[in-house]
């Protein structure tokens, strides 16, 4: 391939190398060059172009992708080739599945020449349908047929498939002992259930037993299903616990105890005849993401892990703090003394139902909304106020101006409430204990809210979500969030704040009494505001 400037009147074929405007006509970058064209370029005064020609034994830039992404897809079910377009070629999950390839392979591809590249998901990926998996890139606007032949040759290599999920009928059996409520063992199932059900497989459970050994052997015995899956009242310590000693009392054997993933450390594999045996760890209540997920997911794709494939999931796995942990794995040095927190006051809302007008610079009892609720906030205990505003917002800074607070700019304010909280928490220093959100339209929140909640905060209790309420008990703002819930916060999504999270560990949240309504109190909409402006109980 030549590429380099040549003049308009010898560019006929040629592919132009960057976008350009000639007379109120635009010439986009990777155009091949008619004759209209450069009558249409000489006529726009255009005396030279840069462009790409094309030598024997090239290949355009999209025939060249394009081949590549064949290849490496070649025998291989449920993936998906696009149309090529400025050489591009991106490959996608037929279904859902794990994306499997051998990574060797891809790594040989990109050494043969660096105008072909191939860039994937890691091996083993879980994937939605229409999941992007892999792209190939051709740099240049051409590149030589040995060149993409020898890319080929290892993209082929790469044996690139989709193992969609067919995961074999599923039995759980829980066990019980003092201190197990049915709400718990409706909790352990329900998050089991749901594993199972995504994974496209059927659940049933057993009666729970006695957490004892011989009792939970004659369940494992007669449990239906070719997946067996054992939840403990007590977490599996060592092979010969009660689970483990209960599956070789059965007549099953164990593969493996333990994992190096975390969480799920305390998995542990076996089987029963031809029966796969699970036992769970404690996280398997939770629905967050832990080691039982990369388990499930392998069998469920056909590819039964064994010893050297857990051990194998240790680099690049998971390594995650989860709300359910008994004891956390952060602690913060010097933990005793009081708790540090910061303050997140959410103040990057569009405020859509006020008919165009900006709430937070509303004058409320002669200041703005959104300084009448900061500076009352900033008197609290808390270590720091982080304000969210939306990038550029001159009025809103103006009206923080004088109070310590440091502002935090959300580029993607128009996604909700999520955006700010995600931002937010970027900005939170990494030794702090817990964050209290705040919604910056609510004027009578106080630091006496805010004080309450950090008094209540008291994670050896479990009183690790505190939410305010009002005189009349009904929930409502600020929340703190104990540190151990920082991992969800930051993953947040939509306009729901931390809703979702209320929800999913309401076992953690503790209510906390505070006076008058002011936790219940907001000023989304002009009524609001007037039936606040006409209240005694305001602050």
């Amino acid at each position: 391939m030549k590429f380099g400037p040549v003049p308009v009147a010898a560019a006929q074929g040629a592919i132009l190398a960057h976008s350009l405007w000639a007379g109120d006509r635009r010439f986009a970058k990777g155009k091949r060059l008619s004759a209209a064209d450069l009558r249409d370029l000489a006529h726009a005064g255009v005396q030279e172009v840069v462009v790409a020609r094309l030598e024997d034994g090239d290949l355009c830039e999209n025939d060249a992708a394009k081949a590549v992404a064949d290849a490496m897809v070649k025998g291989g079910m449920h993936l998906q080739v696009d149309a090529p377009c400025a050489g591009r070629v991106n490959i996608r999950a037929g279904r859902a599945g794990l994306f499997h390839f051998e990574a060797s392979a891809i790594h040989a591809l990109n050494g043969v020449d660096p105008a072909v590249t191939a860039a994937t998901l890691a091996d083993m990926a879980k994937v939605a349908p229409r999941a992007l998996v892999a792209t190939i890139k051709i740099m240049p606007f051409a590149v030589g047929e040995k060149t993409i032949a020898a890319a080929c040759g290892c993209a082929e290599l790469a044996g690139m498939r989709l193992l969609p999920f067919r995961l074999p009928p599923s039995t759980l059996i829980q066990t019980v002992s003092a201190g197990v409520t049915p709400r718990m063992l409706e909790k352990g199932a329900r998050a089991v259930a749901r594993r199972i059900e995504a994974l496209g497989g059927r659940f049933s459970q057993a009666e729970p037993v006695a957490h004892e050994e011989a009792g939970l052997a004659r369940a494992l015995a007669k449990a239906p299903g070719d997946l067996l899956l054992i939840l403990t009242a007590c977490a599996t310590s060592d092979v010969q616990d009660v689970a483990p000693s209960a599956l070789c009392a059965a007549g099953g054997r164990l593969i493996r105890f333990g994992m190096p993933v975390d969480p799920g450390n305390l998995l542990f594999l076996g089987k029963l005849g031809d029966k796969t045996v699970i036992g769970l760890p404690g996280c398997a209540r939770s629905p967050a993401l832990n080691g039982v997920d990369l388990v499930l997911e392998r069998i469920a794709a056909g590819q039964e892990p064994g010893m050297q494939e857990i051990a194998a999931m240790g680099v690049g796995g998971l390594l995650k703090e989860i709300p359910t942990r008994p004891q956390p794995r952060v602690v913060r040095p010097g933990a005793g003394g009081p708790p540090k927190v910061e303050l997140l006051l959410l103040a990057a809302g569009a405020s859509r139902r006020m008919g165009g007008k900006d709430k937070l610079l509303r004058l409320a009892q002669d200041e703005p909304l959104l300084r009448r609720v900061a500076g009352q906030l900033v008197q609290s205990r808390c270590e720091r106020l982080l304000v969210a505003l939306p990038p550029q917002h001159d009025a809103r800074r103006a009206a923080l101006d004088g109070i310590a607070a440091q502002i935090v700019e959300t580029p993607d304010w128009q996604e909700g409430m999520a955006a700010s909280i995600r931002a937010l928490m970027q900005a939170v220093s990494p030794d702090t204990d817990a964050v209290v959100l705040a919604l910056a339209d609510m004027p009578d929140v106080t630091a006496e809210h805010v004080d309450a909640l950090i008094e209540a905060f008291a994670p050896h209790r479990g009183h690790e979500i505190c939410r305010a309420c009002d005189a009349a008990g009904n929930a409502g703002h600020p929340v703190l969030f104990g540190r151990r819930f920082f991992e969800p916060l930051a993953a947040l999504a939509g306009d729901a704040g931390a809703r979702s999270l209320l929800i999913q560990w309401r076992d953690f949240v503790m209510p906390v009494p505070t006076p008058g309504h002011g936790a219940t109190t907001d000023l989304d909409t002009p009524d609001d505001w007037e039936s606040w402006l006409g209240s005694d109980t305001k602050s």
